[in-house]
């Protein structure tokens, strides 16, 4: 009997170089998975130390995510960007490290003396995180640790949002498939990111610190068009 045809291949296999690459890491090739690793590696930890605050956490949780995705692999279907399928991993990592973390903080709250905390307003907790304060024209690194501050005040999935749409460039269709939302939903959920960062950094905009241009790169939304959606 003839061998049966092979399937045919599907459009991200096609168009994107990196599902090819995690097909051979199906097929047992371990240095298609090293190649992956040093890709996006360092875009991990970048994204991920932005959503845990904290660096060593980030390279042990984007080690994480890389056993995940080894482990799956057997499993693997290209039916979406391989970014796409990989910050989806990501993303149900950080939720998870986050929620924990989220609840042993609860923990040591209850046991507190006081057993609770005063509320402060995101703008004077990104102050304090950012070490600046809004007196004069900040320099462009201070700028960034700025924004970097405001944008870690944000509630997770806002957070997460905006780092997939302002660092990784995602459309609402791709941070939608990341995060497992409609691109309505996605659209209200940068739409509240891009007020609550207004109202995040008004003390700095009033004051002169912060140059407008900057903060308006935070509040253009993606350009599903441009991306191909």
């Amino acid at each position: 009997m003839p061998d049966p045809p092979p399937e045919p291949k599907t459009r991200y296999e096609l168009t994107d170089p990196d599902v090819r690459l995690m097909l051979r890491v199906r097929d047992g090739d371990e240095a298609a998975f090293r190649e992956l690793v040093e890709k996006y590696q360092g875009r991990l930890v970048g994204i991920l130390t932005h959503l845990v605050s904290d660096r060593e956490t980030a390279e042990d949780l984007a080690q994480d995510v890389f056993l995940r995705v080894y482990r799956a692999r057997e499993r693997y279907q290209p039916t979406a960007k391989f970014s796409t399928w990989l910050f989806t991993i990501t993303h149900n990592v950080a939720s998870n490290s986050l929620r924990k973390s989220s609840r042993r903080k609860e923990i040591n709250l209850v046991s507190s003396p006081s057993g609770s905390m005063p509320v402060r307003p995101l703008e004077m907790m990104a102050k304090e995180k950012s070490g600046l304060m809004p007196a004069r024209q900040l320099l462009n690194s201070e700028m960034e640790k700025v924004m970097m501050a405001a944008i870690e005040q944000l509630g997770e999935r806002q957070r997460i949002a905006t780092i997939l749409s302002k660092f990784e460039g995602m459309s609402y269709m791709e941070i939608g498939e990341t995060m497992g939302l409609t691109t309505q939903a996605v659209k209200s959920l940068l739409s509240r990111a891009r007020n609550n960062l207004k109202d995040i950094l008004k003390p700095y905009l009033e004051s002169g610190g912060l140059q407008e241009s900057m903060a308006e790169g935070f509040n253009e939304e993606p350009n599903d068009e441009a991306q191909g959606h």
